[in-house]
């Protein structure tokens, strides 16, 4: 995939997270966690980083850009979800450095996840803001998956 296309794809992807903010913040459990003020971080295989900040409260934007890197890096690195990885490091499933991340630095929370477009592209994404269910639905949607 050439990198203009993946720019398409992606840029479509932030304008439908827009659309959806406004609908998820009618849930109270997800408006009281940012106010809206939400981060997406995608990451490509080649480690292009894409992203996007959406509310207005700078220094909350700055906290979810934060963790939305932080968890689309991990999967970038490991290619599982956040909260899955940290699990399987606990349980002593795979070794805690094994992947570049050590214990302190592991993000448990869910909002990273390793999605497949239909062409075959693998993106490592990370979505801050809202509950970690919600986080992962709206990458779903936002990729129509």
């Amino acid at each position: 995939m050439t990198d203009q296309h993946l720019d398409a794809i992606i840029n479509y992807a932030f304008s439908t997270i827009e659309k959806l903010i406004p609908v998820y913040m009618q849930n109270p459990d997800d408006a009281a966690i940012s106010n809206g003020n939400v981060a997406v971080c995608i990451i490509a295989e080649d480690g292009h980083v894409y992203g996007q900040m959406f509310g207005t409260n700078k220094p909350r934007l700055r906290q979810s850009y934060k963790v939305a890197w932080t968890k689309a890096s991990q999967v970038w690195l490991t290619g599982v979800k956040t909260g899955e990885y940290e699990r399987m490091v606990f349980n002593k499933q795979v070794e805690e450095n094994g992947n570049g991340i050590e214990a302190p630095d592991l993000i448990g929370w869910e909002g990273g996840q390793p999605l497949t477009l239909a062409n075959g592209t693998k993106l490592s994404v990370g979505f801050s803001g809202f509950r970690g269910v919600t986080d992962l639905e709206i990458m779903v949607k936002a990729f129509g998956l």
